[in-house]
């Protein structure tokens, strides 16, 4: 009995000195921690992404477009000028400082169709007449004619514009024809005068008239220009 008991002293000792012994029941290491399973439920979640926030409400609508029903004023319609008259050039006038006639520097102005200067020389008023656009203004111009007579044989017959001013007859331009060629007709149509005029051959005295002509004249800014012509044979 004495020989046993110093033996199971020194089991004792060195069993405490170590991990401890196993005495039938279960022993843990000491300062040893066991985790918790992964499917413990007592075991707190891992750490995630943040949810998004809740909504409080449904989205606003977008704001409905406005249409304005208000209808825009009317133009106003154009103000229509009323035609020229012949009756009307027989107070207008002739010539200008910037379209001078027959070499005078103002105008003339006619009275009752006739012009009488301090030289003697007469400006008439003839008969024929034509209205219509010669500018494409929409407003009905006038093409006359006239004739000066200074005392002599001659007689010079010109053509004359006046345009449609808020419906009264303005100076505009002119085309001289020649010396005792009177004219028979003017028409104004698709913004050209015609002419009906008489004239002679070049191998004719100044009283003979041989040559019926139908001149066309176009209106171009102050220029009154013969565009073509044709002859017809003329007997008096």
């Amino acid at each position: 009995m004495r020989r046993t008991l110093p033996s199971l002293a020194i089991l004792a000792l060195a069993c405490l000195l170590t991990t401890g012994c196993d005495t039938g029941g279960s022993t843990s290491s000491a300062g040893t921690t066991t985790a918790p399973a992964a499917d413990d439920p007592a075991a707190p979640a891992e750490d995630g992404p943040e949810p998004a926030p809740a909504t409080t409400g449904p989205a606003a609508p977008p704001e409905p477009t406005v249409v304005s029903t208000t209808a825009a004023p009317p133009k106003p319609a154009p103000k229509k000028v009323p035609a020229l008259t012949c009756k009307q050039l027989a107070g207008a006038h002739v010539g200008s400082t910037k379209v001078p006639y027959q070499g005078y520097a103002d105008y003339l102005p006619l009275s009752e169709g006739v012009w009488s200067g301090e030289d003697g020389a007469t400006v008439a008023l003839q008969k024929p007449c034509g209205i219509g656009d010669l500018d494409g203004d929409g407003a009905a111009d006038a093409v006359g004619a006239v004739t000066l007579n200074s005392g002599g044989s001659g007689t010079f017959h010109t053509l004359v514009v006046w345009r449609n001013t808020d419906g009264e007859p303005v100076y505009r331009s002119l085309a001289e024809l020649d010396d005792r060629t009177p004219v028979v007709s003017i028409t104004v149509s698709g913004g050209k005068a015609k002419v009906v005029w008489l004239t002679r051959s070049a191998d004719r005295s100044m009283a003979e008239l041989d040559i019926r002509r139908t001149s066309y004249y176009q209106l171009s800014g102050s220029t009154f220009t013969e565009v073509s012509h044709t002859d017809a044979p003329y007997k008096p």
